[in-house]
């Protein structure tokens, strides 16, 4: 079964509760009870060596200490809680501050003088105790001689009960501690976990085909960043799919008219319908419908190349206005017959340009031929060009029946076609300003477009000026 990215961090997060607590339990334990017995034993030996020279004076080998001295010594091991002796050299006791199950009298037989030089022992001193103790050991000297020994004992439990009294904050401070952190998985759970399910859901859709679905994260972080990158891929992939059905449609109209067209003025001069006097007339029509279909076939190609991105330019200076004056006259038998002139305005005879010919020929051919087809006739086509810092602006207006404000966005579009009654010629095939669209922006430079119903259309695009001349 597969885990969530939610349920994975849980687990881990509760596996690294419980590991800290294994080593705060453990270790931090140790070391509390390590620093108790440090500490206590220190307390017992400076104790014990304070008695020692205190009554170091009084004991000179005899059998008991001064009796004045008794209450003193059981006030300070009840203070200290500890058991204190006095121990003759041989190991005697001396004194025995407990009053339950009093030694005094009894020799420890394993005692060893050497021992007294360790700072601390824990055991049951040399078998006397049943239980664990914590000893210390002071010599009572005088004269440099050793008359007996201060021994403090003090019952390892008090010890580990003082340890656990230590730890007991550390505990409860970790548990409020985990408690709060427990804040990082209820935030990781809105801003993360239940982000990145929506996103998965979304992806799910997605593969299944459902592009209109949306993710909903308003998030502003990374998160909500992915989500809008996301609702905007699969916007632009269902608009991509609207226009592959379009362009699928457009093509296939574009295409069987001409044909249609090809196929019954055929059949008709093959079944004798057109009569042979008019065979040249239907077979110019057929030609023309031909041309048409070259051209579509021509632009679809030159839109398919840039699409792949392998147009490569040729850069190269060259004279603007030639290219102008060169494209116009393509068009002289077409603009003779509706009366429409060329106003060509050039500041200077020659304007060079960098950018490669042959391309921007293909952009001024269709802005010239798409003004032609939208002019009215008896109507003028301006095409200025003009300089401005290290750019050259080439501007080709008509005074034609314009472009509807709506329709001002969607001209680049691939096959589209405003509305076909307003123009004069309806064989275009809506790639022409696609193509310029694309040949400029692989120039790196922009084209803009301005009109007004009924008024008319202006085109502007840029190149950068020639190098080098």
């Amino acid at each position: 079964m597969r885990k969530s990215l939610y349920a994975k961090f849980v687990i881990g997060y509760l596996l690294f509760a419980v590991l800290s607590f294994v080593t705060i339990a453990t270790f931090s334990a140790q070391l509390t009870y390590r620093y108790c017995l440090q500490n206590r034993a220190g307390t017992l030996r400076s104790n014990a060596i304070r008695i020692a020279e205190s009554y170091s004076s009084f004991y000179q080998g005899t059998s008991k200490i001064a009796e004045d001295f008794y209450p003193e010594l059981q006030a300070l091991s009840g203070f200290l809680d500890t058991r204190i002796w006095i121990m003759d050299q041989s190991g005697q006791i001396v004194f025995d501050s407990s009053s339950a199950g009093n030694m005094e009298g009894r020799t420890v037989e394993a005692f060893d003088p050497a021992d007294t030089n360790a700072y601390y022992r824990t055991g049951n001193f040399y078998g006397t105790f049943p239980e664990e103790m914590l000893s210390v050991t002071a010599p009572i000297t005088g004269n440099f001689r050793t008359y007996g020994y201060v021994v403090m004992h003090l019952p390892l439990t008090i010890i580990e009960n003082l340890s656990n009294g230590m730890l007991l904050p550390v505990y409860l401070t970790f548990v409020i501690v985990f408690m709060f952190s427990l804040l990082i998985l209820w935030i990781f759970r809105f801003s993360v976990a239940k982000p990145l399910k929506a996103i998965t859901t979304a992806a799910n859709e997605y593969a299944a085909g459902n592009l209109k679905y949306t993710v909903k994260v308003d998030s502003e972080d990374e998160m909500g960043y992915l989500a809008n990158t996301l609702n905007f891929m699969a916007h632009e992939l269902s608009n991509s799919e609207d226009y592959q059905r379009k362009f699928i449609a457009n093509v296939s109209h574009d295409f069987r008219s001409p044909l249609t067209s090809i196929r019954g003025y055929l059949e008709a001069i093959i079944d004798g319908t057109i009569p042979p006097e008019n065979h040249e007339k239907y077979l110019n029509i057929v030609i023309s419908e031909t041309e048409r279909l070259t051209t579509l076939t021509q632009d679809m190609l030159s839109l398919n190349s840039l699409d792949q991105r392998v147009m490569l330019l040729e850069y190269t200076n060259f004279d603007i206005t030639a290219i102008i004056k060169n494209t116009c006259a393509t068009f002289e038998g077409a603009c003779s017959n509706r009366n429409i002139d060329f106003n060509l305005i050039f500041l200077d005879f020659f304007v060079y340009v960098y950018a490669d010919m042959g391309k921007i020929q293909q952009v001024t051919y269709n802005l010239v031929d798409n003004a032609i087809k939208f002019s009215r006739d008896n109507s003028t086509i301006t095409i200025e060009v003009y300089e401005k810092h290290e750019k050259v602006f080439i501007s080709v207006k008509d005074t034609g029946v314009g472009i509807p404000k709506e329709n001002l966005k969607q001209i680049w579009t691939r096959f589209f076609k405003s509305d076909e009654s307003r123009g004069k010629d309806k064989r275009g095939t809506g790639l022409g300003l696609s193509i310029v669209k694309e040949i400029i922006q692989a120039h790196n430079e922009t084209i803009d477009v301005i009109s007004t119903e009924g008024v008319g259309t202006e085109f502007i695009f840029r190149l950068s000026k020639a190098k080098n001349i």
